[in-house]
């Protein structure tokens, strides 16, 4: 790693995040999970109190509600607070890992408690990184029900460049034992970020993601494809699994036609989402 490219970066500061916590508490209410199953046409019922929650509904709990006028360029919340002040232009969510200790349920109360767990600068191919863990432990009424361990990634501001310049096709996906075509669009991303309240633009604003991050068209969430397959593993399998794994490998957008794909293998369930004759999109693992 280039001391010039880590110079504008004070790492023992970042690094001094590490061990911080933030507790933050919501309640599953029926009007979520209905918006929730409607997103991703699931259940028709309405739900009541007392129903098991949907799979994956811990991502719309509690999330980040930073006044507009505290909300940085890309739509996140201008940078400090729990997570570190990473001097670096694009967050995304690399991937995460989580054990489902028990379903939650719709009328619950749901406390989750965030940690700080490490912070890493690292030298990439396309310029600096900067990796934040944070582990999550969400309760209810006072008994563990998931532990999340999330990774971050920041990386630097992109080039106008970075779309013009060619570069070598990525390796095609294969595809898996079991495989279902699945349309994107504008309206499904739309609504996940209003769902979890998530501002970051390159989901929903088309100008901004293709003038200002270069991308070819809107960003389909890490955690959307992630929640897909893990539906996609439970109807396979007839049951959900108790640890599920995802990290995103590269982007899908809004007009993409995708597959989710799945293969079991000893005991467990590899799956994977991608663009037709594209490259992996995320990849997930899931154990029962």
């Amino acid at each position: 790693m280039s001391t010039s490219n880590t110079s504008s970066i004070d790492v023992d500061h970042l690094r001094s995040w590490i061990g911080r916590e933030e507790v933050a508490s919501d309640v599953i209410s029926v009007d979520l999970v209905r918006k929730f199953n409607a997103t991703l046409d699931l259940a028709t019922d309405m739900p009541v109190i007392g129903d098991v929650a949907p799979l994956m509904v811990n991502y719309c709990l509690a999330q980040p509600a930073a006044p507009t006028s505290a909300v940085g360029r890309d739509g996140h919340p201008q940078r400090g607070g729990f997570l570190p002040p990473v001097p670096l232009a694009r967050r995304m969510w690399a991937g995460s890992s989580l054990t489902f200790h028990g379903d939650l349920h719709v009328g619950d109360e749901v406390r989750r408690v965030s940690r700080i767990a490490d912070v890493a600068v690292k030298e990439g191919r396309s310029g600096m990184l900067c990796f934040v863990t944070v582990e999550h432990k969400l309760h209810v009424a006072g008994k563990l029900a998931i532990e999340e361990q999330q990774n971050i990634v920041y990386r630097e501001d992109a080039k106008a460049s970075d779309a013009t310049n060619p570069t070598a096709p990525a390796e095609a996906a294969p595809v898996g034992a079991h495989s279902r075509p699945m349309q994107l669009s504008t309206p499904l991303l739309f609504r996940y970020s209003a769902l979890t309240f998530n501002g970051h633009r390159i989901h929903y604003d088309r100008r901004y993601a293709v003038e200002v991050e270069h991308y070819p068209g809107l960003v389909v969430h890490g955690p959307l494809q992630a929640t897909l397959l893990l539906y996609f593993a439970r109807e396979l399998k007839g049951s959900a699994p108790r640890q599920f794994t995802f990290r995103g490998l590269s982007p899908l957008f809004d007009d993409d036609r995708i597959h989710l794909h799945a293969t079991e293998e000893e005991g467990r369930m590899k799956l994977w989402t991608a663009r037709e004759n594209g490259p992996v999109g995320i990849s997930a693992e899931a154990v029962w």
